[in-house]
């Protein structure tokens, strides 16, 4: 998995750059203020924060310096498109994940409030559809790595735009995490810290990982099939409540992400259209 390259400070800029560079480096540096932004309250607030980031991306796409540096730059033009793209993968893979969760949510709590006969089936549907996310967002983050890059060009707003991305990038892993997360204490939540680095998981308030508890999630699909017989003859209450609970995450995050895909959308075109000027 991609590293959550978190730092208290961002690049540092000269202090005659571009007020705009100064601006976009007090808004990443505000994204990266807290380290361990675990529960969807807190990545809930720092999607918000990257309208503001956004904002001022969209001046500084405007400026003629960046604009003729993109334009006669193909290396430079290339990352900074390429980025874009990096981030509209990110954002598509947070949304179907958080579609999926919906869904399979939804599902699930029909099913407790018919009680008719056990729950056995709809628990394992859900427990599947639960483990196909985790495994394709697992995927997204072991390329981020490789995709990963520095700006080759020396101009301060090309390179202030490389580190707006790898800003969202962060908030987008986070937030991947927070969704692929079973427990602070699962062997499944090893095997996705194990793609970190320099990053030890905190024990947060998380909502899918609660819901995960009360149903016993585990990687072994023998203890598996042996948990979801017991839960078969408990009245799902508990599972109810974390149910009601992971409903309005969703959607906050859910909310979230589209905002942040329409903007990165709009961004990549901004970036086309220099090229074609």
């Amino acid at each position: 998995m991609a590293a959550l390259s978190f730092h208290a400070r961002s690049n540092s800029f000269p202090a005659e750059s571009h007020p705009l560079v100064s601006e976009i480096d007090e808004q990443v540096c505000r994204l990266r203020q807290s380290q361990a932004a675990s529960t969807s309250s807190s990545i809930s607030h720092k999607l918000n924060g990257l309208q503001d980031l956004y904002g001022i991306v969209d001046k500084l796409l405007q400026l003629s310096t960046t604009q003729q540096a993109l334009a006669n730059d193909q290396k430079c033009f290339n990352e900074v498109l390429e980025g874009s793209l990096r981030l509209l993968d990110l954002c598509n893979t947070a949304k179907d994940a958080l579609s999926q969760m919906k869904e399979s949510v939804a599902e699930l709590q029909s099913a407790i409030r018919r009680r008719q006969g056990g729950l056995e089936g709809e628990t394992r549907r859900y427990l599947k559809s639960r483990c196909m996310v985790k495994k394709a967002i697992q995927k997204a983050l072991k390329g981020m790595d490789s995709k990963k890059s520095v700006s080759s060009n020396n101009i301060e707003t090309v390179a202030m735009l490389k580190e707006a991305e790898s800003a969202v990038v962060e908030v987008l892993e986070c937030l991947l995490l927070f969704i692929s997360q079973t427990s602070s204490k699962s062997s499944s939540w090893s095997l996705v810290s194990k793609l970190m680095t320099n990053q030890k998981p905190v024990c947060q308030e998380n909502e899918f990982a609660d819901v995960d508890a009360s149903l016993k999630m585990n990687n072994s699909a023998d203890e598996v099939q042996v948990q979801l017989k017991s839960l078969t003859n408990k009245s799902g209450e508990e599972v109810q409540v974390h149910l009601k609970n992971l409903q309005p995450c969703i959607q906050d995050l859910e909310e979230g992400v589209e905002w942040l895909l329409r903007r990165v959308i709009k961004t990549r075109a901004s970036i086309l259209n220099i090229h074609n000027l």
